[in-house]
């Protein structure tokens, strides 16, 4: 008996908590392939081990309820050693915030794996022995993955398709379908490994052959791209490095500016000029810095000699209804043009305001930052760059939501900005995470991305995902790079989600039509 179908026969004979243990410890492993670590053979191997698990639970009784209980313990295992991070945000005042921690490492988590867990559900409602039961899994838990990224303002973070954030060349086929095209192919694959248990092996050759090629397509991609840079362009990150309990000390904050001021005046490079445009990270000065004019009288320096600051910073605007705050971008061109400022619009949950702030705030229940409740701007903005291509703002996690980082009624970017504060991340995993959709999202819509982030990563990312220029975690300094220029719209730019949508169909109808007995 060969070690596959001891390990299939295992897995499929589990009960009671033993059974829940196994898939909580295969989400875990599944979870080593997002970066920081990218082992991605961990996320097949764990739902190949998955669809065995599911194959148990379809021949006992109340499979339903059992399937269920799988999928949960199963992501909530992923998510759980995933989003580790999360944690991190709490401790910046603890004095405050602590006591919300184990509740939030444990029922985000445990919410998120809803979604797992009732696709498990019906995958096993669907279920049909042999290879058509691979295709039910993957098709439903795709799905789950595509709305999780958008149910509840989405959450579409570490999707099985970054499980090949080590493979440069796999990740250039979400340019053609997407990051949820990829992340379907990865749980066929993943899922498909368990018919080697029962020694079947065309499935799984097949999707050996399948990913062969979509390295392959990659590395042609990759070697036989072309990518100039825009003439003319000098780009200037700053990442200042402030402890996020820093930022927004009045006694520290005179010294926090005159850091960025520091920085962005440094030496130019030679090879690349002086800066064109100097981008600083999200809620770089900790305080509003239309507000502050003296600050404005030192940017207005920088813009007299001709060069572009965009800016991170928290807005006030008082109206009819009160006072309310925005986590803005500020974009300061030559010759003292009045800025154009974008407000960030995809806000992040507990980080930027309280769902049910009512019922919640009652609990004691607060968020995170500093300040009132943020509100919305409208979606996302293209703002002229003096000097460079039309440019698309993204602050923070805006970056993470595929399909929704430009506006469908504008002409198409030739450039991102990406302003972010990672130091709620924490010094790990999150960042490094952060960074990799950043990629990904480049990847995607064939555009350079610019990303300045206040202790990190900052970096500039060319179209196909290659980072240009990059400054590590916990270090003051600055990124000088040209800015590459777009190429051509790729599919997924044009067609969106439309071939992800294909992809499921043609994998229902391969679990319709394939054999249902082995």
């Amino acid at each position: 008996m060969s070690l596959a179908t001891r390990m299939g026969t295992g897995l499929r004979a589990l009960t009671g908590w033993r059974r829940a243990a196994a898939a909580f410890g295969l989400g875990a492993f599944s979870a080593t392939a997002f970066a920081p670590l990218g082992f991605f053979p961990a996320i097949l191997i764990a739902y190949a081990g998955l669809l065995l698990l599911l194959d148990g639970a379809d021949t006992a009784t109340k499979p339903l309820r059992r399937a269920f209980s799988i999928g949960w313990f199963f992501f909530l295992g992923q998510f759980l050693i995933g989003l580790h991070w999360i944690g991190y945000p709490f401790l910046i005042n603890p004095d405050a915030h602590l006591w919300m921690m184990p509740f939030a490492l444990v029922s985000m988590p445990a919410g998120l794996a809803l979604f797992g867990g009732l696709f498990c559900l019906l995958a096993v409602y669907f279920w049909q022995d042999g290879p058509a039961r691979i295709f039910v899994l993957a098709v439903l838990l795709a799905i789950a993955e595509w709305l999780r990224g958008h149910v509840f303002t989405g959450l579409p973070w570490n999707l099985s398709g970054y499980g090949w954030g080590a493979s440069l060349e796999v990740l250039q086929s979400t340019s053609l379908f997407g990051v949820y095209g990829l992340s379907f192919l990865t749980i066929l694959f993943g899922a498909s490994l368990a018919e080697l248990a029962d020694r079947r092996w065309r499935v799984p050759a097949a999707m050996l052959a399948m990913f062969v090629l979509l390295w392959g397509f990659g590395a042609w991609r990759v070697t036989a791209t072309t990518i100039t840079d825009v003439p003319g362009v000098s780009l200037r990150l700053v990442q200042p490095n402030i402890p996020q309990r820093e930022k927004y000390d009045r006694a520290l904050m005179l010294r926090n500016w005159q850091r960025l001021m520091d920085l962005s005046a440094r030496p130019a490079d030679k090879a690349l000029g002086r800066p064109t445009h100097i981008i600083w990270p999200e809620a770089a000065n900790g305080f509003p810095v239309a507000r502050a004019p003296g600050a404005l009288d030192q940017i207005g320096l920088f813009t007299a000699r001709g060069q572009t600051v965009m800016t991170g910073s928290d807005r006030i605007e008082r109206d009819g209804d009160g006072v309310r705050y925005f986590n803005s971008l500020y974009l300061f061109a030559p010759g003292g043009v009045l800025p154009v400022v974008y407000d960030k619009f995809h806000l992040v949950p507990f980080g930027e305001y309280v769902p049910f702030a009512r019922l919640l705030g009652s609990l004691g229940v607060t968020k995170l930052t500093t300040g009132g409740g943020f509100s919305s701007g409208d979606g996302p903005k293209l703002l002229a760059a003096a000097g460079a291509p039309p440019v698309t703002p993204l602050i923070c996690y805006e970056v993470i939501f595929p399909r929704a980082v430009t506006d469908p009624k504008a002409p198409r970017p030739g450039w991102f900005v990406n302003i972010t504060d990672d130091s709620w991340f924490g010094p790990w995993a999150g960042p490094r995470q952060h960074l990799l959709i950043a990629r990904t999202r480049a990847i995607e819509e064939g555009l350079a991305i610019a990303r300045a982030a206040n202790t990190g990563i900052s970096s500039v990312i060319d179209p196909l995902g290659r980072i240009r220029g990059a400054l590590p975690l916990n270090q003051s300094g600055i990124v000088d790079a040209a800015l590459p220029a777009a190429l051509p719209q790729t599919p997924y730019a044009r067609f969106g989600d439309l071939l992800f949508l294909l992809l499921l169909v043609t994998g229902a109808f391969a679990a319709y039509l394939l054999p249902r007995k082995p």
